[in-house]
């Protein structure tokens, strides 16, 4: 097999990223590049890059008809799907800007976006994705038009909709030429990604051909990617994090993606697919890992202790490969174990995966553990939207799943008085959109990045301790970071997710939101009924959830011991505004949301 150096294209020989498309397509033009699952045939279709290149040749043929231009600001509102490149390499190709937007955003955040980026032409699934936007009607009336892949099962549009809409197929009927791509400098302007934030509104990061092409390479000369590896690629395109991993490393590398049906149907297309790489967050590691646990609870002890040594195995093995730790007996057991039970997890995975790729929150020690404990390798990263986005990775031969990584080549880093990260390199953004004091808040005068993660450098690997904002600073001065904490207590498969809180409070507190399917098993245990309306304010239920978090707590300092909690069932979501869309926790939004409860928490605590 070549080294992914040798088949990956170099950046230097393109200056944008539609070049990169142009170069790719001619170097593997038969070979194939996009799967996808076509409802109308219920079957899983594939295309080659020349099939590609001439559905860029369409869509940029349409654009023209539109009358777009250089410049012009489009916005992809899309799932993923091959339409998705298709969009964005011909905006790019004829000198465009792309802003890509959430599919699942709220609709006032939307018109913000479309707004403030000027957007000249939107581009969406449907009628039903259109019509989820009529409360923003009127502050659509500044595009030039919009464009609907389909028309759905809906063919009304509300009247008040007075901007031209195009159906994708009714236009594709006209002949179209052979497609041109952008022969540009590296440092214009290509898309500009609007920051999901967890306060505030959206920002607007502005990011260059040249920050994009040089953070590819980067991941690429950090982490192999093959021409025969096979991408699933289910986290939104309107994130950099999948942008970049799962779309223009592949395209570098010439390898293959498929794109998943949804979240719901995530298992089975890893079964259909089969990929040799996962682009995920720990969300997807978690929910796994909790399903496992709650299902291992209903074996004999026998089957437990097994399960148990094989993850124990797998670990010391994984230690071994990595040369830090000798060789001893046990791993002869390896085979068995992985035979009997290691192996049968890999292949509820799609049975070939030969990596998964983290980032976009932290991966708890223990679940990156039990993971490569089966079998499966887990190189976890870190980045930013700001850095475009990729900052640090580990790489395979020198992998320590407790860090996020080595930095990457050619980025410099530093820390400031207070242990904040600050990084220089070609893949930092060139500023926020319409924004300069935000921008020279973020970005010093001599070009240096300031993360707000506190982070420290030992043995080449990145450790982040946390936000320096995020910090919970107790009334007795004490500093305790809430996430270590958080992803300790969602190790436990009754938890599904978990906020602490406590700041200039005596002691901390946590919301919990209890696992669904646990739900019935636990409110069991102290005799209360699933059903009844009261059941989450039970004096026992707390004892006894108390108990558990202070034993998945037993390591930490005494201070930073749950002391009082709130449950509920309803779990936080994207949807309900309580998630970023790569699942991090909006903490501001939970705080408002359940202001009265964390005040009766801290009742005559002051």
């Amino acid at each position: 097999m070549k080294n992914n150096i040798d088949i990956a294209i170099n950046p230097k020989s393109v200056a944008t990223l539609s070049e990169l498309f142009f170069k790719r397509v001619k170097e593997s033009p038969d070979k194939t590049a996009y799967h996808y699952y076509d409802k109308g045939s219920e079957s899983w279709k594939s295309l080659s890059w020349s099939d590609a290149y001439f559905q860029v040749a369409k869509w940029q043929s349409l654009f023209k008809c539109l009358e777009l231009k250089a410049e012009d600001h489009i916005a992809i509102m899309l799932k993923n799907c091959p339409e998705w490149v298709f969009t964005e390499q011909a905006a790019l190709g004829l000198g465009m800007v792309v802003v890509p937007l959430y599919t699942n955003d709220r609709a006032e955040n939307i018109a913000y976006i479309l707004k403030d980026a000027n957007i000249k032409l939107l581009i969406v699934e449907d009628n039903e994705q259109l019509e989820s936007l009529s409360a923003i009607y009127p502050q659509l009336q500044q595009l030039a038009g919009i464009i609907s892949l389909q028309r759905g099962a809906s063919d009304l549009i509300s009247n008040d909709l007075k901007i031209p809409l195009y159906y994708y197929q009714d236009r594709m009927t006209e002949s179209y030429s052979h497609c041109q791509y952008y022969q540009g400098d590296a440092s214009d302007l290509a898309t500009i990604v609007y920051t999901s934030g967890t306060t505030g509104k959206p920002k607007g990061v502005m990011l260059s051909h040249g920050n994009i092409l040089f953070d590819t390479w980067a991941c690429i000369s950090a982490v192999p990617c093959q021409s025969d590896d096979l991408f699933l690629s289910f986290l939104p395109l309107s994130h950099m994090f999948e942008r970049t991993a799962g779309y223009y490393i592949p395209m570098m590398a010439g390898a293959e993606i498929a794109y998943a049906r949804s979240i719901d149907l995530l298992a089975a297309d890893l079964q259909i697919v089969k990929p040799t790489i996962l682009v995920t967050v720990p969300r997807i590691f978690e929910r796994v890992h909790q399903k496992i646990m709650a299902q291992l609870e209903h074996k004999t002890p026998v089957a437990q202790k097994l399960f148990k040594l094989s993850v124990d195995i797998g670990w010391k093995r994984f230690l071994f490969q990595q040369h830090r730790l000798d060789w001893f007996p046990g791993l002869l057991l390896w085979p068995i174990l992985n035979k009997m039970i290691a192996r049968k997890v890999m292949d509820k995975l799609g049975g070939n995966l030969r990596l998964a790729i983290s980032g976009g929150a932290p991966l708890a020690n223990d679940i990156a553990q039990f993971f490569i404990g089966l079998g499966l390798t887990i190189t976890q990263g870190y980045g930013m939207t700001e850095a475009g986005p990729v900052i640090s990775t580990n790489q395979l031969e020198d992998n320590n799943p407790f860090s996020v990584g080595q930095i990457l080549p050619g980025i410099k880093t530093r820390f400031s008085a207070v242990g904040e990260l600050l990084v220089k390199a070609p893949n930092i953004m060139q500023g926020y959109w319409n924004n300069k004091a935000a921008t020279e808040k973020i970005i010093d005068s001599d070009g240096w990045l300031r993360t707000g993660d506190k982070a420290e450098l030992r043995d080449g690997h990145l450790y982040i301790s946390g936000r320096v904002k995020e910090i919970l600073v107790l009334s007795n001065g004490e500093k305790v970071p809430p996430a270590d904490l958080e992803m300790a207590i969602c190790s436990d498969p009754a938890f599904e997710q978990a906020m602490v809180v406590g700041e200039a409070k005596p002691f901390l507190s946590a919301i919990i939101v209890i696992n669904e399917e646990m739900w019935p098993e636990l409110s069991s245990s102290v005799h209360l009924s699933p059903t009844d309306k009261n059941a989450l304010q039970n004096k026992q239920l707390h004892k006894l959830v108390t108990r558990k978090i202070s034993t998945l707590l037993s390591s930490f300092p005494g201070y930073e011991q749950i002391r009082r909690i709130k449950l509920v069932l309803s779990p936080w979501t994207i949807n309900n505004g309580m998630l970023t869309p790569t699942m991090k926790l909006k903490r501001n939004k939970i705080m408002a949301s359940f202001s009265q409860d964390i005040e009766h928490l801290y009742a005559g605590h002051r």
